[in-house]
């Protein structure tokens, strides 16, 4: 009997990193402190950062999310969520008067940066990327004309260009780390003077939770990743947990849309989450696991994060501004 409860020990591996980027961290801050600087209401062009539980609690605090820029009122705030706009935006903006806040993450502005680079230099661009996804949209902004989306290996072989010598890809930040490197090795196949960025695309913080989910995925009978469906590193990890050997994934917003089923002849679980997903989210999943005999909880490291990003220059600006007036204020 003993030997049967040693095998059935029931444990959760939770991974880390996990969670917050310093991306994330960073926008969805500035929303706060732009909230506390000027008042409601702010407005967010689409969602700050991709998770339904972070939207709803700032739209409780005051921010409005629109779709589209001519949605904000003239004259108003207008936040860019971390996912980075195209140029057009920006002049879109302009002509409503709008006071913009710029949140994009900046290793998304690290990317566009490298587009506008290799457009001036004449380059034909492969952005390997979902199409559609805001990210995407943004970066193909920058240089219409020199960019084509590459969606995966297998749509390698629609692509054209003017000059096989003159092709470069980048690549959508939230990707899995393995689907990018298919995608590329598919296209040198094809383009064998294709040359590769000068810094890989794929951001440290994705790289870091797809990591830890292949470190755990592997022992793991069911792997439960937290984050919403329209998250692009979240619907990876689950891919890659699977991809790791783990026998099942799902992805869940919250602890209430787990299914007891998937725990039918389960003994370890292991647990993550997006880079847009805060850890109260996360601690519901682990009190909702410890509810049903999975209190035994160990953690899985496969890096350290230490990175930071200062707010956007805009807020940086006001809120030095309004210290300094405090400041004096106290002084007297």
């Amino acid at each position: 009997m003993d030997g049967m409860t040693a095998t059935t020990a029931r444990k959760v591996l939770l991974a880390a990193p996990r969670g917050y980027c310093a991306g994330v961290d960073r926008a969805v801050i500035a929303v706060e402190k732009a909230l506390e600087q000027y008042g409601a209401p702010v407005y967010v062009r689409k969602e700050i950062v991709h998770n339904k539980y972070v939207v709803q609690t700032l739209e409780k605090k005051g921010a409005i999310f629109v779709d589209e820029t001519e949605e904000v009122p003239e004259n108003a705030i207008v936040i860019f969520s971390a996912h980075g706009v195209a140029p057009v935006v920006h002049e879109e903006a302009a002509r409503r008067n709008l006071a913009t806040i710029d949140a994009t993450c900046p290793l998304v502005t690290k990317v566009h940066k490298e587009a506008v680079r290799f457009a001036g230099d004449d380059y034909d661009i492969l952005l390997i990327g979902h199409e559609g996804h805001e990210e995407v949209v943004g970066t193909s902004g920058e240089a219409p004309e020199h960019i084509t989306l590459v969606d995966g290996p297998e749509d390698v072989k629609n692509v054209h260009v003017r000059d096989e010598s003159r092709v470069v890809w980048l690549s959508q930040t939230t990707l899995s780390v393995d689907e990018t490197m298919e995608t590329v090795d598919a296209l040198k196949e094809r383009f064998p003077k294709l040359i590769s960025p000068p810094s890989d695309d794929i951001c440290y913080a994705t790289q870091n939770r797809q990591t830890a989910v292949k470190q755990m995925g592997a022992d793991a009978d069911l792997v439960i990743v937290v984050g919403s469906k329209n998250s692009s590193n979240s619907v990876r990890l689950v891919e890659v947990a699977l991809g790791a050997g783990a026998r099942d994934a799902h992805l869940v917003d919250f602890a209430a849309e787990i299914d007891e089923a998937w725990l039918e002849g389960v003994s370890t679980v292991g647990v993550t989450s997006g880079a847009s997903v805060p850890e109260i989210l996360v601690q519901g999943v682990l009190d909702w696991l410890a509810e049903r005999g999975f209190g035994d909880v160990e953690i899985v490291t496969a890096a350290e994060e230490s990175i930071t990003f200062s707010l956007p220059k805009e807020l940086r600006r006001d809120l030095r501004a309004e210290a300094a007036s405090l400041s004096d204020g106290s002084k007297g």
